[in-house]
């Protein structure tokens, strides 16, 4: 498998953001519990999903390292002026590293589970990174 772009955790060796990953792994929403019920323990064509990874200066929701794929589930607060431009800037940052990133709403994700579940696994069966 290809290394991860320059970025990733910033070359650092620890992880910073420890006890504020755990702690969002707590406090997961709903809609994130929706998902991880069905990419946890390899569930979903087989890949290894991680939750609340942290990649450069951000955590993302769902990480599949071997495919490159971020997927965030994105409330509400992401619907505002200021939150539609930091998730642009955070998905040209992810993409700028060779990442492809999927973004759903939580009702998206709590009404359409089938479809967001779908979309997941057809990135999933995209030919995993070298």
């Amino acid at each position: 498998m290809r290394a991860l772009a320059p970025g990733y955790r910033d070359h650092r060796r620890a992880v910073d953001k420890l006890r504020l990953t755990r702690d969002l792994r707590v406090r997961s929403t709903d809609a994130e519990r929706r998902i991880w019920y069905f990419l946890r323990n390899r569930q979903w064509a087989g890949a290894k999903v991680r939750r609340q990874h942290e990649f450069g200066p951000y955590i993302l929701d769902f990480f599949c390292p071997s495919h490159r794929l971020v997927i965030e589930v994105d409330g509400a607060q992401h619907l505002t002026e200021a939150g539609l431009a930091a998730d642009a800037e955070r998905t040209h940052y992810l993409e700028s590293r060779g990442l492809h990133v999927l973004r759903f709403n939580d009702i998206e994700v709590l009404t359409e589970t089938d479809r967001v579940m779908e979309t997941i696994q057809e990135a999933l069966q995209g030919t995993p990174s070298p």
